[in-house]
């Protein structure tokens, strides 16, 4: 038995978790400014909540578009060796490891859509059939731990191309079979190491881990990863993003 499952459950009334949720937000928008960004906060009461919030959440984005102009997609993460694997490998999700979902996988399709010449919907079949990519990266957990896999896939590149993706588009969006979803730079989209993951620790992908489509790119905070991917889109409006949406840093990039 993990420390971690030895801990006692914690039950919160919606509106204690909400409050908790607010908290969590406001110090991942305040650890992400910069000296400069603190400054501009000199005279605001910290405790009121609409102006510092609006301060904060443009500080945020300012630091997206600072990290997104570093962001380049030449640069590769660190690979390592199979040695090096972390065994077992980390369950991590927003919801316990039992509500893992169940996906029909006979009836399962990945619904491609928005800024693309092909709407289409892809079978895992097909998605077998395109070149395949393999890595050996570290996925990193804003929680503070990390753990390194062996992830196989598609280039999402590969699919983009494929369907006819308008490349100059600024984001892919991700709907996701457990009610997850998140997004990610074109940039980040077309980084040769940015993959569809179909396999992981060369067997097919285990439920535990986003059976049987998940987005791996190692280049990114964990939680930009999503699981049991649905469906897939192209467009130039922001589509935030499950944690995003709550306070965590947009861009996210390592």
């Amino acid at each position: 038995m993990s420390k971690q499952s030895r801990r006692p459950k914690i039950i919160l009334e919606p509106a204690q978790r909400k409050q908790l949720v607010n908290l969590e937000r406001r110090f991942l928008l305040r650890s992400g400014l910069t000296l400069g960004a603190v400054s501009m906060l000199t005279g605001c009461n910290l405790q009121d909540g609409d102006q510092v919030d609006k301060v904060l959440w443009a500080m945020s984005h300012w630091n997206d578009r600072v990290q997104a102009w570093l962001f380049s997609g030449e640069k590769l993460a660190q690979t390592y060796s199979e040695d090096q694997i972390t065994r077992p490998f980390r369950f991590n999700a927003f919801y316990p490891e039992y509500n893992v979902p169940e996906i029909d996988i006979p009836n399962y399709r990945l619904e491609v859509s928005g800024k693309v010449a092909k709407k289409s919907s892809w079978t895992l079949e097909q998605l077998q059939r395109l070149p395949q990519s393999s890595q050996i990266t570290r996925l990193i957990c804003i929680e503070g731990w990390s753990a390194i896999g062996q992830w196989s896939g598609v280039p999402l590149k590969i699919l983009l191309q494929h369907v006819g993706a308008d490349l100059k588009a600024k984001y892919v969006g991700f709907k996701c079979d457990d009610r997850y979803y998140s997004s990610i730079d074109m940039a980040t989209a077309l980084h040769p190491q940015t993959i569809l993951a179909l396999d992981f620790d060369n067997k097919p992908l285990p439920p535990d881990f986003g059976y049987p489509l998940r987005l791996r790119v190692p280049t990114k905070l964990g939680f930009k990863n999503p699981k049991h991917i649905a469906a897939i889109f192209v467009t130039d409006q922001n589509p935030g993003g499950y944690w995003e949406d709550q306070g965590y840093n947009w861009f996210s990039g390592i």
